[in-house]
């Protein structure tokens, strides 16, 4: 790294939900700052809530962008004067703020993250992205498609995790489970094509003794410091995505709880060995029959469970840490790519 930079960050951040701790946003800052970097973040969304009682209809809303949000955004710009333009895909944030933005940093580059599946789906998502230099997803394989399609240049970067916070909790038995799993069943929206397996799997388990379902079939959501204290006492953690035949991805609760120590038993992914290899920082199953055949296993082998959730932890802590992960973004821009462990093994940038 030449020198630090100054880094403006455009997002809806996640401050005043349950989700402030393990938000990407949070630990991809931290590692920025470790660094040595400066950081400025214009909260897009917030920006809305401020500007008064216009919010409550959507054509004044879209109004308010036009004429207060986005006028506020390139006058923070032009404040600053960043290096470095980070887009974290807010709402209402679309091709024609981009544009402004650009004029207002002419010499910056504009890098944005995406952590969702089918971007195409995602309003303005896609237009937006042909602005920016680049694009870091979560993911490879055919949801790609849509930003290759308008020129984007994407390069995979997963989900990074923050050991100072996410780690194995002494704490009360009340959080004690054989089995969790955070997350909804399948999503609400009919337009998303989700595969079964997920809902299969959760209706057994929830009518299953000594399984802890966080934010499905009715059941409320754990969030803030206890959701990483439910982790902590879960003996095993399901991690299984709402689609997982696409390269490279899973949600950020694979490394949630892999980074709080629980055994994390995964949906295999395309390439998943790349970041964490079957039978030593886990276990991957393909079939729902597999998963519980794996569960009744390790729930009777103590010492194999530890074994594996120990490796995995480190493994989270050593190569998936949040400066670690800023580090790659900062070669990526400076020069093109980035080394670690899962580009050394055969892996090529889309």
């Amino acid at each position: 790294m030449s020198k630090a930079k100054r880094i403006f960050f455009v997002a809806d951040t996640k401050d005043f939900t349950d989700k402030l701790l393990v938000a990407a946003l949070r630990k991809l800052i931290k590692g920025f700052i470790r660094l040595g970097h400066d950081i400025q973040i214009f909260n897009y969304r917030g920006a809305f809530l401020q500007a008064g009682p216009i919010m409550s209809r959507r054509f004044a809303r879209r109004l308010c962008k036009s004429h207060v949000v986005d006028k506020l955004l390139v006058k923070q710009i032009k404040n600053y004067n960043p290096d470095i333009i980070h887009i974290n895909f807010a709402n209402y944030l679309d091709a024609k703020t981009v544009m402004l933005m650009r004029q207002a940093a002419p010499d910056a580059f504009f890098i944005g993250r995406d952590r969702d599946p089918w971007p195409e789906l995602h309003r303005y998502r896609v237009q937006v992205a042909a602005g920016l230099d680049l694009i870091m997803t979560t993911y490879e394989g055919k949801w790609l498609n849509a930003y290759k399609d308008v020129g984007v240049r994407c390069v995979f970067m997963p989900n990074a995790c923050d050991p100072d916070i996410e780690y194995r909790y002494e704490v009360d038995d009340k959080w004690k489970s054989d089995i969790l799993f955070t997350g909804q069943t399948r999503y609400k929206h009919k337009r998303y094509p989700t595969e079964d397996m997920r809902y299969q799997l959760l209706s057994r388990l929830a009518g299953m003794k000594g399984c802890a379902l966080y934010g499905c079939f009715g059941r409320p959501r754990v969030g803030g410091i206890n959701y990483l204290y439910a982790i902590s006492k879960a003996r095993i953690g399901l991690s299984i995505n709402l689609v997982n035949d696409v390269r490279f991805y899973h949600s950020n609760r694979l490394i949630n709880y892999l980074a709080c120590g629980t055994f994390v038993l995964a949906k295999r992914v395309p390439d998943s060995d790349l970041l964490f290899k079957d039978g030593i920082h886990l276990r991957y199953f393909d079939t729902v029959e597999e998963f519980f055949d794996l569960a009744d296993w390790y729930l009777n082998h103590e010492d194999e469970r530890i074994k594996i959730a120990n490796a995995g932890m480190q493994h989270a802590h050593t190569e998936f840490n949040c400066e670690k992960i800023a580090k790659c973004t900062m070669d990526l821009i400076e020069n093109g790519k980035y080394n670690a462990l899962w580009t050394n093994q055969g892996h090529n940038f889309a």
